[in-house]
């Protein structure tokens, strides 16, 4: 019958494997969210690897997955730091009374970096003969699969299996990090639970092909829980860094309270904006148990799976 479970997952990754081809040029050229692009794609792949465990040999895939998160690291960087930096002048130019040069200063410095040098470090990665032997494993994948047994199964069971497992994952990780107070504990829990909902829409995706319009809504659920919790998870680094400077300034000799206040502006706005970590974080608008957040109407995985 061929291998139909087993198709489902490397024709996802072989379109991850052209979209990184294709973006090449792009990045190349410093166009705006390439590089974003290509390394959603790169997680994309990495995360099919995981999801697809039962068709694919991890003999075969946990090595391509490593160098997967590799090149995820290598182009995030530079993201990661415009990021933060926006965030910083955000509650910055908030502040009132106006700051200081000094503490402009020094919040400057907790964003700062070259946009020219992190250009060149992506394209010296590139260009490199690791990121070359990446694609090239990605087109052996693809090309001779490594299929287990279970990639013969019929592709619908398959892709539904796939679904439940990833929100089985999600709804753990989702409830452990609720069920602990606020604080760096459940900030780290909720960024693993995070992960677990970027898994859950990728795998939607993949599926996609196979259980059509119901995977398409889910696929889209996850996103939004996915996006919630970056929200979250960029929320906590902004504060972080504002931490970091309240107790430089300190130990300095110099006074804290115009971090600390931008940091609790930073809480301010992410509650307000539906944060996992503010009020109602158990339930209400923009929470993570909102609609369809953990299963619902046209969830692929099945009625209160």
């Amino acid at each position: 019958m061929g291998a139909e479970a087993g198709r489902t997952a490397t024709s996802y990754v072989e379109a991850q494997r052209a979209a990184l081809k294709a973006l090449g040029p792009a990045v190349r050229r410093g166009e705006a969210d390439a590089v974003h692009r290509m390394r959603v794609a790169t997680r994309r792949a990495r995360s099919a690897l995981k999801s697809f465990r039962p068709e694919l040999d991890r003999a075969a895939t946990d090595p391509l997955a490593a160098e997967l998160k590799w090149l995820a690291a290598e182009l995030g960087a530079e993201r990661d730091r415009e990021v933060l930096a926006e965030r910083l002048a955000a509650r910055l130019a908030e502040l009132d009374p106006a700051p200081s040069a000094a503490v402009r200063g020094r919040v400057d410095a907790l964003g700062a970096g070259s946009a020219l040098a992190a250009h060149a470090a992506v394209l010296r990665t590139l260009d490199g003969a690791r990121y070359a032997a990446l694609l090239d494993a990605m087109g052996v994948l693809t090309s001779a699969p490594p299929y287990r047994p279970a990639a013969r199964h019929p592709a619908g069971p398959a892709a539904e299996a796939t679904v439940r497992r990833d929100m089985a994952r999600l709804r753990a990780r989702m409830a452990a990090a609720l069920a602990l107070g606020p604080g760096a504990e459940r900030d780290t829990a909720l960024h693993e639970a995070r992960k677990a909902a970027k898994r859950a829409r990728y795998s939607g995706e993949a599926v996609r092909p196979v259980l059509g319009g119901p995977a398409k809504a889910h696929t889209a659920r996850m996103k939004w829980l996915q996006e919630l919790l970056g929200e979250h998870q960029d929320s906590v680094m902004c504060r972080t860094a504002l931490e970091g400077a309240a107790a430089d300034a300190r130990a300095a000799g110099e006074d804290p309270a115009p971090y600390e206040a931008m940091a609790r502006a930073e809480r301010a706005r992410a509650a307000q904006q539906g944060d996992v970590s503010g009020p109602g974080a158990a339930g209400g608008q923009g929470d993570v148990s909102g609609p369809g957040a953990a299963g619902g109407q046209g969830d692929v995985s099945g009625p209160g799976a």
